[in-house]
C-alpha cells in the first residue's frame, strides 16, 4: 500500500515538473542503523508561477564517493523519466566530496550538464561563518566553552532543571509587581538554556540569547548550588558562577548577541523557500554592513575591550567576506535586475541579455508594458513576480524572460527541505524500527513529507494501484 502511495506521489511532481528545468537538492545523514542515507529533493517552479520544493526519495549509498552518488542521482531521475539535461541547478553542503572543483560531485555534473550551476548552501555559509568566527578569537572561544560548561551544570539533573523554573518563575512574579514586564498572552515563558551546536542553524544566537534573557534565575540557581557545598558540584558551580559574573564575560554576551541577531534574520531568509534568492543577497550585503557600522560607531567609547571588540568584529567581517565573496554570489547578485523592488529604477536590460537579440526586444517590451503598470509596484519579491506573469498570462507574451525568471527561481538557496527529511527520517526509524528496510522507509518518508499530495488520492486509485 505505501509502495502504491509512494508511486502515485512520484507521479505527480513529475506531472508538476513536466519538461520544466529543475534544480537537485542533495545532502546525506546516518539513520539509526548507521545506513548512509541521501536525500534528493527537487526544486522547481510549476505552472503557476510557484516555487516548489519536493522531497523526491531517499536513497541507501553504499559510500559518498562523488562518482557513486553521481550515478544514484542519474538513476534516480531516470527511472522516472527526468532528463538531466534539464538541471539548472546543484544544492549541496561544503564537503570536499561535494564541491570539489574537478572531481567532486558538482564538477561531474557539470560536465554533462554545462548550466547546472553549483551553490553551497548559503545558510549552511553563515552557520560556518558564525562557528568559525566564535573560534578565531580566543576570549569569544573561552565565552562559548564556558557558556556551555553553564549549560551542562544547568542541566544535569531533574533537580536543578526545577530551581531553575522556580527562579524564572519568581523573578518574573517580581518583575511583573513593579512593572517592568508587559504581561500578555505568550509573554514571559519559562524555559531552559539553549546549548550552541556547530551543524544546527542559529544555534549560537539562540543560546546566547537564553542565557541574557535568563541571567539572574542562571545565578540564583548557581548561588544555590554553591551553597550546599556538595563537591564537585559546588566546585563547578562556582567557577560558573565566578566566569559568568566577570565584566569580561558579560561584555561578550551583549557584543555577540548583538552581531549574532542581525545573521540570525539572514539565516532564516536563506531558509525561507519565499524569500528569494535577491532578498536573502540583500541582507548579506545589510549584515555586513551592519558589522562595519559597529566597528565605525566605537564600542570602544563605551566599553574598556576594545581589543575583544575589534577582533570579534574583524573575525566576523572577514568570514561573511570569504563565505560570501563576489565569486560565490556573482550569479545571485546579477538576478537582481529583474529584482521589482529595484527595476522600477533602474531596469538593467545587458546584464541578462548577453548577445540575443530576441531575449533584447522581449525585455524592451517588458520595461515598456510590465514595469511601468500600476499593479506591479505592489509587487516585492520575484517569486510574487513570477506568478503574476503567470496570472496576467504575461508569461506567453514573454517567454524569454520568463524563463529567465524561472532559472533565476530555480536556484538553490539552502538545504533546509533535506534537513527536514532527516528530522523526518528520526521520527520514522527510530531505535526500536532500526531494522526498516530501505524501500519501506522511503515509502514512508514519501507519504509523510508530501502529505498534501497523498490527501488529494482517492481510495478507489490507491486500490487500482495496488
Amino acid at each position: 500500500m505505501l509502495q502504491a502511495f509512494s508511486v502515485r506521489i512520484k507521479k505527480a511532481i513529475w506531472e508538476e515538473i513536466d519538461d520544466s528545468k529543475f534544480c537537485i537538492i542533495v545532502d546525506e545523514a546516518r539513520d539509526k542503523s548507521r545506513k548512509e542515507q541521501m536525500a534528493i529533493v527537487l526544486r522547481f517552479v510549476d505552472k503557476d508561477g510557484f516555487i516548489r520544493e519536493r522531497f523526491f526519495g531517499l536513497v541507501h549509498v553504499s559510500d559518498t564517493k562523488a562518482s557513486t552518488l553521481q550515478k544514484v542521482i542519474y538513476s534516480v531521475l531516470s527511472n522516472h523519466n527526468l532528463d538531466i539535461q534539464n538541471i539548472r541547478g546543484q544544492g549541496y553542503d561544503g564537503a570536499s566530496n561535494m564541491r570539489g572543483e574537478w572531481n567532486g560531485l558538482q564538477a561531474l555534473i557539470l560536465k554533462d550538464c554545462p548550466y547546472a550551476y553549483y551553490v553551497h548552501c548559503l545558510a549552511h555559509r553563515l552557520q560556518l561563518a558564525l562557528v568559525a568566527a566564535s573560534r578565531e578569537v580566543i576570549p569569544i572561544q573561552n565565552f562559548f566553552t564556558k557558556l556551555t560548561f553553564i549549560v551542562n551544570i544547568l542541566g544535569a539533573s531533574c533537580k536543578r532543571n526545577d530551581e531553575f523554573q522556580s527562579a524564572q518563575a519568581e523573578e518574573i512574579a517580581y518583575l511583573t509587581s513593579i512593572d517592568e514586564l508587559e504581561t500578555g498572552r505568550g509573554l514571559n515563558q519559562i524555559g531552559t538554556l539553549q546549548r550552541a551546536g556547530d551543524t544546527r542553524w542559529s544555534s549560537h544566537f539562540r543560546s546566547i540569547s537564553s542565557l541574557r534573557q535568563r541571567f539572574s534565575p542562571t545565578c540564583q540557581v548557581l548561588l544555590n548550588i554553591i551553597e550546599e557545598g556538595k563537591s564537585p558540584q559546588a566546585g563547578d558551580a562556582d567557577s560558573a558562577y565566578e566566569s559568568m559574573t566577570s565584566y569580561q564575560f558579560v561584555f561578550i554576551l551583549h557584543l555577540m548577541e548583538e552581531i549574532m541577531e542581525n545573521t540570525n534574520e539572514l539565516c532564516l531568509a536563506l531558509q525561507s523557500q519565499s524569500q528569494g534568492i535577491l532578498n536573502a543577497m540583500s541582507l548579506v550585503s545589510s549584515t555586513k554592513a551592519f558589522i562595519q557600522k559597529l566597528r565605525d560607531d566605537g564600542w570602544d567609547t563605551l566599553f574598556a575591550k576594545v581589543d575583544i571588540f575589534y577582533a570579534a568584529i574583524d573575525s566576523q567581517l572577514q568570514e561573511l567576506n570569504n563565505r560570501f565573496n563576489e565569486h560565490a554570489v556573482e550569479l545571485l547578485t546579477l538576478s537582481s535586475a529583474l529584482d521589482p523592488t529595484k527595476i522600477s529604477k533602474c531596469f538593467k536590460i545587458d546584464a541578462i541579455y548577453h548577445e540575443k537579440l530576441q531575449l533584447k526586444k522581449q525585455l524592451e517590451f517588458f520595461e515598456y508594458d510590465v514595469v511601468k503598470d500600476q499593479e506591479f509596484k505592489s509587487i516585492s519579491t520575484i517569486s510574487d513576480l513570477s506568478q503574476w506573469l503567470v496570472r496576467t498570462k504575461r508569461s506567453t507574451r514573454y517567454p524569454l524572460v520568463y524563463r529567465v525568471i524561472v532559472l533565476v527561481l530555480t536556484l538553490p538557496v539552502s538545504t533546509a527541505t533535506t534537513e527536514r527529511s532527516f528530522s523526518a527520517m528520526r521520527i520514522v526509524k527510530t531505535r526500536l524500527c532500526n531494522r526498516m528496510e530501505n524501500d519501506f522507509l522511503t515509502d514512508s518518508l514519501l507519504m509523510y513529507i508530501e502529505k498534501e499530495i497523498a490527501e488529494k488520492f482517492t481510495i478507489d486509485s490507491i486500490i487500482d494501484d495496488f
